[in-house]
């Protein structure tokens, strides 16, 4: 249980977020199938990404790292080797599902778990692609979650219509493409997030987008790089919420991506009319990257759906908060994908929320939030549920509480955002 500041005055200063979590995964994953070194500069050292590492270890895979310097030995894609333990991915999603792409082509066995979080979330939407391409895969409910057995092998090119705009579905099936004699096409219902596309290339392959369907054509081979990871703009999201919406604040975020695939945060508050600049922008290999300045904003209520979705899926936590701070009704719609998050978030923020005395409710595929909410608490005990983006959300709502707050399991920020409690402490 940790208390939590409150009723903040002010928060001002200069903070650089840490690296993006899904670059980091797909950097030691790709630089681990790929011919000779691939070295990774500012990557995450959550806990998440170091499931990544663990695993790959297991698989025979030489990793070196020196705080968030990474250096992998690439074994190329036959290269990795039957793992003589379980594969743990902790509470990692995008591990469990990219890793299943990634063995379904390797001719041997592997049983992955993960934490009771994992046990919960669907695999099924990666392990039946991964079948259709010819990958043996059993688990509890026929695959569709862990623990998991694995067999891979000779995998045949599919197309696939995905029912869900989820990057990591799309990125298990492209790294099993790699190894397929063919061309494997995955089409979405909108675009999700192409970190996997541009990194793949960074590597050295080949990957064909058009519209929203995305196709590999294997075998492939991939040469090792050198990476830098841009910042999360998942972790700035809970800063430049903070700077919109506590008083007397200007916050600047450095080296930030700004992928337009990922950039939703920033069209919202554009939208709600957020006092806001970008700067320095520039590139970094295939990765767009710049500095985010925010400050104390009025703000009015808006709409978020549709294809807006996928580019601020994790960021709707902290954005319900942004809306009890605005004028107005906002609602949030075609979100469905939050119910098998780390929580099922539609119910985790509204339960939390209320607590502090927002004014929002839950829908089937979203919430409807009430503005502008004046936030207040007497002895409120609130709970992550072990899900790092609800932690952090929390943590920023006490900056408006009037009253006293404690958190339980804050601990969870670790998974994507260790320094998150340093880094807070330090603009106040």
């Amino acid at each position: 249980m940790q208390p939590l500041r409150t009723n903040i005055s002010s928060l001002r200063g200069t903070i650089n977020v840490p690296g993006d979590k899904s670059i980091s995964h797909r950097a030691v994953m790709l630089g681990a199938i790929a011919n000779g070194t691939t070295t990774i500069a500012n990557f995450l050292q959550g806990e998440d990404c170091l499931s990544t590492i663990d695993c790959f270890r297991k698989l025979g895979v030489s990793i070196e790292q020196n705080g968030s310097d990474v250096v992998v030995e690439g074994k190329g894609l036959k290269g990795l080797k039957e793992p003589s333990d379980i594969l743990n991915v902790g509470n990692s999603g995008t591990t469990a599902r990219l890793l299943l792409g990634i063995l379904a082509g390797c001719p041997f066995h592997s049983c992955l778990i993960g934490d009771e979080s994992i046990a919960k979330r669907p695999m099924g939407r990666v392990t039946k692609p991964l079948k259709m391409m010819g990958a043996h895969i059993d688990g509890r409910e026929h695959g569709n979650y862990t623990p998991l057995s694995i067999r891979g092998g000779e995998l045949q090119p599919i197309h696939y219509e995905s029912s869900v705009a989820s990057a990591q579905v799309k990125s298990a099936i492209l790294l099993a493409g790699l190894t397929t004699n063919g061309t494997t096409t995955v089409t979405e219902p909108h675009r999700s997030r192409d970190h996997t596309e541009r990194m793949i290339r960074l590597f050295g392959g080949s990957v064909t987008v058009d519209d929203l369907t995305v196709s590999i054509t294997g075998p492939q081979q991939l040469i090792g790089a050198n990476i830098y990871v841009p910042g999360d703009i998942s972790s700035a999201a809970f800063f430049l919420v903070a700077g919109a919406i506590v008083p007397n604040s200007e916050i600047t975020l450095k080296n930030v991506g700004l992928n337009p695939t990922r950039t939703g945060i920033i069209d919202v508050l554009q939208k709600m009319g957020a006092e806001m600049t970008i700067e320095n922008i520039r590139n970094e290999q295939t990765e767009p990257l710049g500095d985010i300045t925010i400050r104390t904003s009025n703000l009015t209520a808006t709409e978020i759906s549709g294809a807006l979705i996928p580019r601020l899926i994790d960021e709707i936590p902290i954005i319900a908060l942004l809306a009890t701070q605005a004028e107005g009704t906002t609602v949030i719609k075609d979100a469905s994908e939050l119910k098998v998050k780390e929580t099922n978030r539609i119910d985790t923020v509204v339960t939390e929320l209320r607590k502090l005395g927002a004014d929002i409710k839950a829908t089937a595929d979203g919430m409807v939030i009430h503005g502008k909410s004046a936030l207040k608490a007497k002895d409120v005990v609130v709970d992550s549920y072990g899900d790092h983006r609800i932690g952090m959300m929390l943590a920023i709502a006490a900056c408006i509480t009037q009253g006293t707050v404690c958190l339980k399991r804050p601990e969870a920020v670790a998974v994507s955002y260790p320094s998150f409690f340093d880094h807070l402490h330090s603009l106040m």
